[in-house]
């Protein structure tokens, strides 16, 4: 077998050095970032519509209050701002006592003479039944002084006999002065007797009348310990509970007389000073700006103040002004008194000139 040459094969050389090229470093490429997309426009125009809406209410809000009496009031007409008040009733207790029985609560409407409250009444029931044991007792010494006072009349009516019939026969030797002198002394003795006895007939009148006074008095009060509506009106504020220990003059409720609402307001001097007593006003609260309710002026102070800071006015506030209170008929009220609520804020409009008409959007009318 015939060896491979070694000229036609290099690599069987062991002493031949190989050399080896390594490939080329590859270049690093910048990382290629994709282009952000572009940001949209915000859209503005639901913010625009908002603010336009906003706009046209306060618009049609101030345009509104215009309309019905703004600020283009005709001559002869003032205005100003104030709440609905009606007086304020206590229901208070007369004497010291405990709460038995409430038969009302707050936001009842209640008629005048309704019972709304019992006040434990045991200790003076107990006073009437003694008090009325006195009258029985009274009226049985009065009985027996007016008996007494018969027999003593009847007394005095024999022994007047006896003494007229003595009288009678001394002249004609029948009968001797002594004895004439006896039958007088009885008679004004029996007289004597007959007057205090009618002493004691006056004394036991006087006594059952004492006694009966007493007994009434017992049931008034009784009677004042059930508390009542002074007026027709609604329970504000219920005070005290059942069961509760009162002094006297201890308040139960608070009630609201409905037939008494007015509205204060306060006017610079320069239009106070043409307001009378009597003149016609409108009053416009906000929860019925539809409808103005006729009124009066019924107070005008006599002395001006400064502005409650609650009261605006269309001078400064520190300014002085005139409290001016403004009553709604009673009449009105009379049907509508559920719908009455104190402190509904509102405006009344009073007239300074008697001449002045109303406008269209304060003509009378009422929810």
């Amino acid at each position: 077998m015939t060896a491979p040459d070694p000229v036609d094969n290099p690599a069987s050389s062991a002493e031949t050095p190989v050399e080896i090229i390594a490939p080329a470093p590859i270049a690093k490429l910048p990382a290629v970032v994709p282009p952000a997309p572009a940001s949209r426009p915000k859209r503005r125009w639901p913010m625009r519509t908002v603010l336009l809406f906003a706009l046209l209410a306060v618009a049609l809000g101030g345009g509104y209050r215009w309309f019905h009496a703004g600020t283009s009031l005709p001559p002869g007409i003032a205005s100003g701002n104030g709440r609905l008040e009606a007086d304020e009733i206590d229901i208070d207790t007369k004497f010291a006592g405990r709460i038995a029985t409430l038969f009302a609560d707050e936001g009842d409407m209640v008629k005048a003479g309704q019972v709304v409250a019992l006040m434990d009444t045991r200790d003076l029931e107990a006073s009437l039944k003694k008090d009325q044991a006195l009258v029985s007792q009274a009226e049985k010494a009065l009985d027996e002084a007016k008996a007494n006072l018969m027999q003593q009349q009847t007394q005095v009516k024999f022994t007047q006999q006896e003494l007229d019939r003595t009288s009678a026969l001394v002249p004609r030797g029948a009968a001797t002065v002594e004895t004439l002198d006896q039958q007088t002394q009885q008679r004004n003795a029996a007289v004597a007797t007959e007057n205090a006895a009618t002493q004691r007939v006056a004394e036991a009148e006087h006594a059952v009348e004492a006694a009966t006074h007493a007994v009434e008095l017992d049931r008034v009060n009784i009677a004042d310990n059930a508390l009542v509506a002074p007026r027709e009106g609604r329970i504000e504020y219920r005070v005290a509970n059942v069961g509760e220990v009162l002094a006297a003059g201890g308040k139960v409720f608070t009630m609201l007389d409905t037939a008494y609402v007015y509205m204060d307001v306060y006017l610079p001097t320069a239009e106070a000073g043409r307001v009378r007593l009597g003149s016609d006003a409108r009053i416009v609260v906000d929860a019925y700006p539809a409808h103005p309710i006729p009124a009066k002026v019924v107070f005008i102070a006599s002395q001006a103040q400064f502005t409650p800071k609650t009261v605006e006015t269309k001078d400064e506030r520190e300014k002085l002004s005139f409290r001016i209170r403004v009553r709604i008929d009673p009449e009105r009220l009379r049907d509508r008194a559920e719908i009455v609520r104190s402190g509904l804020p509102g405006v009344a409009y009073l007239r300074t000139d008697p001449a002045a008409a109303w406008p269209p959007g304060l003509q009378a009318s009422a929810p």
